[in-house]
């Protein structure tokens, strides 16, 4: 059984070449496979943060990785106001826990 707070590591991934606006990942990782993803953007001139995609392999939607590695960017990225694009029913429940604002189009207009 994979315990989310001990057996996952939480790595940055690379940034993809002419990426859109900064666009980044944070890889879920478990003995060298990626198990999941969180992309997002962050703009320091508007102080602000947007996830744009969350993604968990199935057999780890309930073991609390998703709250994880949200907390992990709240403390990575402090003083940023977190908003999200997604609609998924899935998501939903977490982006409420974790008081992330939901926003039909959130981009700044730096990014």
């Amino acid at each position: 059984m994979v315990v989310a707070y001990r057996d996952i590591d939480l790595v940055s991934g690379p940034r993809a070449p002419g990426a859109d606006g900064g666009v980044q990942d944070l890889l879920l990782v478990h003995v060298r496979k990626v198990v999941g993803r969180v992309t997002f953007r962050v703009c320091p001139a508007c102080a602000t943060g947007t996830i744009t995609a969350v993604e968990v392999d199935g057999s780890l939607v309930n073991t609390g990785l998703p709250t994880r590695a949200l907390a992990h960017l709240r403390s990575r990225y402090p003083g940023l106001a977190w908003s999200t694009t997604l609609q998924r029913r899935l998501t939903r429940d977490l982006f409420r826990r974790m008081r992330v604002l939901t926003a039909a189009d959130s981009r700044c207009p730096h990014g």
